[in-house]
């Protein structure tokens, strides 16, 4: 567990006060360093020992055959795996000759210092060599938010004892890594994913230039160096196929010191040459050169400044929850600052896991916290989805469909996913990023983006839609056939919160095109299409089942029996591992927050009586074998009443990473849970919500928590908002005046104008249980 006590609880920073090789691959994962292109894992300088090492550049990959016992018509043909570049961070000391290495010798100490304000990952250590000479290392890293190809490393060895060392600063290409794939195809993929087109080392300047089999994409990286030391201090070069080395010798008195500036260039393209790639990862280490590696980290502490200006979350009572969020916002802010019209991963570029793959994930969890603190990100990551269209189109058409269909999981936009019940059948992805579009256009009023980017993906994702359903003799619209966002319920009728995203997605596209009439225009939409459009969307069926007074989770869940769940030992779970799918379709078993969900994002579609009671119905029934499902259930439970429920779902999702919840921090970070920590605050007992273009605010504290202020970007505005038990503050910190509304009240709050209002008591509630064995922890 990341948990044990060489983890410290600090509000601005994430502390290892000791080594632990047991959970070295999870440090590794929390450690990372991206900027949402390039992501390093948080290895060890010297590379060994690891447990996953990772260099990756966001949308580099490489295709694999998918594998089906028997085939069918539609079927994906080619998985997508992102693969391990050629890794910059590695910097190898040898004392006396001695490789420095922690597995040996005497650790005499070991810290490592994520720090959330400044960006930057800090490592001091002492180590005594076998042969009993000692030396003190001191390495800080960056990738840097603010020149996007850049990475630096500054790497310092102090001598204790009188030492001769080596430092070997490198690039290597093609490193062995752990097999993570049963499937011999995918492994053979990634034991040698990069063929070597050139190599060069001249003087401290290094660079390796390789490039993928079968996807084509070619890969630069070039890497400078500035060395310091004492009078006897000389360096050399060389290089080969897949490794470029700098190699400094130096003899050190005790107390001298060898320092060594390491900035590191990347760049990836599939139609560039290899000239013109080359240069590119030159001139990014040009543009470095002249920053300087104090002015690296300056650019990066100013950037954070201005982050934290506009969405900090402060909390008092919760120390843990405290250092947790500013965590989460940190991991969520690299996952998307510079990925520009790339794909946002469930992982961001922290592991491997999933493939490297993005799912619904980014534009249900993620992007709505990016929308309301860091929203030049979210407008990038959505024109990536719309460079994407012809692909989804393609996809639509195969399926014999209008529209776009956009794939379940993916790199390059084409789907990845094997298992079509739950891949292609989820089609409520479509109304996931419809509804992104739709938030992101109205908390910023960003006309431009919505007229060259916001049409085109409403008018493609509305045309699936209407394609997809139907209108029975009676006139009511239905989708049949798909799978919510509960992947262990497949196939349904009448998913209610795929029936209710859809609505709004036809809603949204006939309105944009209302308001666009040239481009509506241009992709073929007439008054016909549009008035069809409106049509499904009044005669959508939203499944409610009268004799139990709850909605349905799709047509007919409900008379479904339900799991035996006195039956299910903890060791059980998750269920898919341990039962088969054909058992888990047919009964009442919830692997993650659906109907729950659907309240959450569509709460105009249910009033407050049913919310509660639609709670109270499903509770015993979701199991959580999802990462994904913590927060959700946080935010409902808070707004239904039951604080304390709520707060143990909010310290769940926070600490799913920190505390390694679901054993599998080794593969990288849970983005989206880690969105969904900031959503369990500001959504839950914030009780932010936003439609109609009024921001609406429900706050309510559970007893553990003092206070709780957030700073939320709206309509260009920054906002202020604090709560205590007794009362919320709302302060517009710049920005014209801002309507807002607390509970029922409507109101106006401007500059030097604070408003407060009383936070109404609410009632006592009776808290649901949970299935046996699958509460949330008590906090």
């Amino acid at each position: 567990m990341i948990s044990h006590s060489s983890y410290v609880v600090e509000p601005w920073c994430v502390r290892e006060t000791e080594l632990d090789l047991d959970v070295l691959a999870q440090s590794e994962s929390v450690f990372a360093l991206s900027n949402g292109h390039v992501g390093w894992r948080g290895n060890l300088d010297e590379g060994e020992p690891h447990g996953l090492p990772g260099s990756y550049l966001n949308g580099v990959h490489e295709r694999h055959p998918l594998p089906y016992a028997e085939a069918g018509y539609g079927y994906p043909e080619a998985g997508q795996t992102v693969i391990n570049v050629t890794n910059g961070k590695i910097i190898r000391l040898l004392v006396n000759d001695e490789p420095f290495d922690v597995r040996y010798g005497r650790l005499v100490s070991h810290e490592r210092v994520l720090d959330l304000r400044a960006g930057l990952l800090r490592r001091t250590c002492e180590w005594t060599s076998p042969a009993g000479c000692t030396v003190r290392v001191t390495s800080t890293r960056l990738v840097s938010l603010t020149q996007r190809s850049i990475a630096a490393v500054v790497y310092e060895v102090e001598a204790v004892d009188d030492v001769r060392l080596v430092v070997q600063s490198e690039l290597v290409a093609n490193e062995q890594l752990p097999r993570t794939s049963g499937d011999p195809r995918v492994s053979a993929v990634l034991d040698s994913p990069l063929q070597p087109e050139e190599n060069q080392a001249l003087n401290n300047r290094l660079r390796l230039v390789h490039s993928t089999s079968v996807t084509g994409l070619r890969v630069a990286v070039a890497a400078d160096h500035v060395v310091e030391g004492p009078p006897s201090t000389r360096s050399f070069s060389e290089s080969g196929d897949d490794t470029s080395r700098l190699t400094v010798t130096s003899s050190l008195a005790a107390g001298e010191k060898l320092r060594l500036e390491k900035t590191v260039s990347y760049s990836w393209s599939q139609v560039r040459s290899l000239p013109a790639v080359r240069d590119q990862v030159e001139a990014a280490l040009a543009g470095a050169r002249s920053t300087g590696w104090q002015g690296l980290c300056d650019e990066q502490r100013e950037y954070l400044d201005v982050f934290w200006s506009r969405a900090d979350v402060e909390i008092d009572g919760d120390a843990e929850i405290q250092q947790a969020v500013r965590f989460a916002m940190f991991h969520v802010l690299q996952a998307g600052a510079r990925a520009e019209q790339r794909a946002i991963p469930s992982k961001g570029l922290t592991g491997s896991g999933y493939d490297g793959h993005s799912f619904w994930d980014t534009e249900t969890f993620v992007l709505p916290l990016l929308t309301l603190t860091s929203p030049d990100s979210v407008a990038e990551a959505l024109r990536w989805r719309q460079a994407t269209l012809p692909a989804a189109r393609e996809r639509a058409h195969q399926l014999g469909l209008k529209g776009a269909a956009f794939p379940w999981r993916t790199i390059d936009g084409s789907e990845g996913s094997g298992y079509w019940p739950a891949g292609t059948a989820a089609f409520h992805i479509n109304a996931d990023i419809a509804d992104a579009v739709i938030l992101y256009v109205s908390l910023t009023g960003d006309v431009d983006f919505e007229r060259e980017t916001g049409v085109e993906i409403l008018v493609e994702t509305a045309r699936m839609w209407h394609s997809l359903g139907h209108h029975d003799p009676h006139g009511k619209f239905h989708i049949d056939g798909v799978t919510g966002p509960d992947e262990y319920s497949a196939i349904a009728d009448d998913n209610v919160y795929t029936n209710l995203m859809a609505q709004a997605n036809l809603r949204a596209a006939a309105d944009i095109v209302e308001r666009h009439t040239k481009e509506g225009a241009a992709l073929g939409v007439d008054d016909e299409e549009t008035a069809a459009w409106r049509d499904a969307a009044a005669a959508m069926t939203v499944p409610y089942d009268d004799a139990i007074g709850v909605h349905e989770q799709s047509a007919g869940f409900t008379r479904h029996q339900v799991w035996d769940f006195a039956a299910t030992q903890p060791d059980q779970y998750p269920l898919m591992l341990h039962f088969p799918y054909f058992d888990l379709y047919r009964r009442q078993v919830v692997k993650q927050a659906d109907l729950v969900l659907a309240m959450v994002k569509q709460p105009q579609a249910f009033d407050e009586e049913q919310k509660a009671r639609n709670f109270a119905y499903y509770e015993p029934l979701t199991v959580r074998d999802s990462s994904l499902s913590a927060s959700t259930q946080a935010i409902m439970a808070a707004e239904v009443g039951h604080l304390r429920l709520a707060y143990d779902y909010l310290g769940e999702a926070a600490l799913m990473d920190l505390h390694d919840l679901e054993n599998n921090t080794r593969d990288g970070l849970h983005i989206a849970s880690l969105a969904g920590t900031w959503a369990a605050l500001v959504g839950g007992f914030g009780g932010m919500r936003y439609r109609n273009g009024c921001a609406a605010f429900a706050p309510r504290l559970p007893e553990k928590l003092r206070r709780l202020a957030f700073t939320v970007q709206v309509r260009g505005r920054r906002l202020r908002v604090e709560i205590t038990g007794a009362a919320a503050t709302y302060t517009l910190l710049d920005g014209e005046p801002l309507e807002l509304r607390h509970y029922d009240d409507l109101f106006t709050v401007g500059i030097d104008r604070p408003q407060t209002r009383k936070v109404p008591t609410l009632p006592a509630r009776t808290a649901p249980e949970q299935p046996p064995s699958r509460s949330p922890r008590h906090r």
